[in-house]
């Protein structure tokens, strides 16, 4: 078995719980300790405030209009689940979360915070997919009500197609800011260039992070590669288009696509077209989620 094919597959089975964490698991990084600290003395916000920020934080995508091109090639990448490059041209206008979905927030939607490393501005983590579904349809119910987004508006996961375009932020490179994670003399999971902008296995010591310690991408994106796998709409091995539905998993339909890496993961497994397929009630503390707001089909 190869190097990536095993640490995909290593990687999926912990996540999954089929593989002990102890060999894996480590505390997360002492660079973000600070930031932390920061983000819990911030004075409280109301729910309103707390709501709202949400709202005017996320990063409107509009493709074919200025930086964001119409179509882009989806795939290209390593490993078992690796897409072949195919272009997609991106149906719609849509906003996406400038941060991975704060504990915070999923709190105050869902009275509850599973999380196994708390903070209120880490990211949420120990929820399934069908759980991040919930929390979408609470949340689109909870801005309608306040009038943050319009009746036609909905929150929901990105499509695989709509992450991949975000997190490459017009770039072609195997991350949005190049093809190499390393520098010259980095060694086994080390790799400096990456550090600047992901959470992962060569960098994740010490403390959880606040989302948005490290650099964002060039569309203002945030922890896009690594700190948690992120779900997204779609099921199986294909990714969908913004205004499909059906089901495409030739096996499960509780399949579901995770993308982006974690910081249990070697960086090899954050690239831009890195992904793996999880069933839809498992839950970790390396899986994460950002929402899109657009109209609804």
């Amino acid at each position: 078995m190869s190097n990536w094919l095993y640490a995909g597959v290593r990687s999926a089975w912990l996540l999954a719980g089929l593989l002990s964490p102890a060999s894996a698991l480590c505390l997360m990084p002492a660079a973000g300790a600070q930031e932390a600290s920061r983000e819990s003395a911030r004075p409280s916000e109301s729910t309103e405030e707390m709501l709202k920020r949400f709202v005017d934080e996320c990063v409107a995508i509009t493709p074919g209009e200025g930086q964001f091109p119409k179509s882009f090639t989806i795939g290209g990448g390593d490993g078992p689940l690796a897409l072949e490059p195919t272009e997609i041209t991106l149906p719609a206008s849509f906003r996406i979360s400038r941060y991975e979905m704060t504990q915070e927030l999923y709190e105050l939607v869902m009275t509850r915070n599973p999380s196994r490393w708390q903070g209120r501005r880490n990211s949420v983590e120990m929820v399934s997919w069908l759980d991040a579904n919930q929390f979408c349809q609470r949340l689109t119910t909870v801005l309608q009500t306040q009038k943050l987004i319009a009746a036609n508006e909905t929150v929901r996961l990105p499509t695989e197609a709509e992450w991949e375009y975000c997190c490459r932020a017009g770039s072609t490179t195997r991350f949005s800011f190049g093809d190499s994670a390393v520098r010259d003399g980095d060694r086994d999971n080390k790799a400096s260039i990456l550090d600047d902008y992901a959470w992962h296995t060569g960098n994740a010591a010490g403390n959880d992070p606040a989302v948005g310690v490290l650099k964002p991408n060039p569309w203002g994106l945030y922890d896009m590669h690594g700190y948690l796998w992120e779900y997204v709409q779609d099921s199986g091995t294909k990714p969908q288009s913004a205004d499909e539905s059906r089901d495409i998993s030739p096996v499960n339909s509780a399949a579901k696509v995770i993308r982006g890496g974690s910081w249990r993961d070697h960086h090899s497994l954050l690239t831009s077209a890195s992904r793996l397929s999880m069933p839809d009630h498992a839950m970790s503390d390396a899986i994460g989620f950002r929402c899109v707001i657009a109209v609804a089909p």
